[in-house]
């Protein structure tokens, strides 16, 4: 072997390091918030990795792209379980469609929320961070949308918000929830599959936290929020996490609720969505299953949008 040769191989180690250590933290389920954050890019980890499989063929680095295939292989397998979580399976014909919105506090795009919302055409809009440019216009953005229900204006240092559900349907408010950091906002509509509960969240970020057990605390904040409804159950919005991190694997266990899947991502819209990773979410009790989800158009937010199609499940 040539010094060259030895010079590609260290810096082929050197390139295939981050996504093995994404690779090991993901299946190594630690509690503990600092693993937890490589877990969330465990899809672009993936990618990237393919890439450098491909780079290394081409300068027919063989070892290095057998190694680097074992990795993809471990990535793949660790996020699995975002992108192909159970569908259950349709009773019957009859959907519910609900689109889901991170809108971000200060965007002022109220012509682009307008044409995603248009677009997607869903029975139900559920909007988190819905700033003050877009709330002043609201009745023309969800114009097709009569029955609403919203959280008061809360001032941040990010902006001032308020979450809203909206539905083309009746819809009843049961209540606000801002407690332990989790703002939410719970909700109930007449639908053809009969009365849906309606949850719109959003949770804190990774990091930095607002204390070291933010994002548990609002997961437990939200499974007593679920605890207390009757009937079928969706909720939605920015988790700040994926679904296989340690609060999606909290959320399932304390709700019982399934994620759809998170592919293509959500976050950043920047960037083209097979290279992001989705924090936002729709999940939805057993007694639903899910006939379609999709992303909506973006709406000069930093989140791109999520439409699902639901149906009643079989038992």
């Amino acid at each position: 072997m040539t010094l060259t040769q030895a010079l590609m191989r260290l810096a082929a180690l050197a390139l295939l390091a981050p996504p093995g250590l994404v690779a090991v933290s993901a299946f190594s389920r630690i509690g503990h918030r600092l693993p937890d954050l490589l877990t969330q890019f465990t899809a672009p980890a993936l990618v990237a990795t393919v890439v450098l499989c491909g780079l290394f063929l081409l300068f027919r680095l063989w070892d290095m792209a057998a190694l680097g295939a074992g990795v993809a292989g471990l990535l793949l397998l660790a996020v699995w379980p975002q992108w192909a979580p159970d569908r259950g399976r349709p009773a019957r014909p009859d959907t519910l469609s609900v689109y889901s919105a991170n809108l971000w506090a200060r965007n002022e795009d109220v012509a682009a929320i307008a044409r995603s919302i248009e677009q997607a055409d869903a029975d139900v809009v559920m909007l988190i961070e819905l700033g003050d440019a877009p709330a002043a216009q609201l009745d023309a953005i969800l114009a097709a949308y009569p029955h609403r229900v919203s959280t008061p204006r809360k001032e941040r240092p990010s902006g001032a918000a308020r979450s809203v559900i909206a539905s083309r349907l009746p819809l009843r408010r049961v209540r606000d929830a801002d407690g332990q950091g989790l703002a939410a906002l719970v909700a109930q509509a007449e639908t053809p599959l009969g009365p849906v509960n309606l949850i719109a969240v959003h949770m804190t970020r990774p990091w930095p936290f607002q204390h070291p057990y933010g994002q548990i605390s609002q997961a437990q904040r939200l499974a007593g929020l679920r605890a207390g409804l009757e009937g079928p159950v969706v909720v939605a919005g920015d988790f700040n996490t994926v679904s296989s991190g340690r609060i999606g694997r909290q959320i399932k266990a304390q709700t019982g609720l399934i994620p759809a899947p998170a592919r293509p991502g959500t976050w950043p819209s920047a960037l083209p969505a097979f290279l992001g990773i989705t924090i936002d979410h729709v999940w939805r009790s057993p007694d639903l299953a899910l006939v379609e989800r999709r992303l909506g158009q973006k709406t000069g937010s930093d989140h791109r949008p999520v439409i699902v199609r639901l149906s009643r499940a079989e038992p």
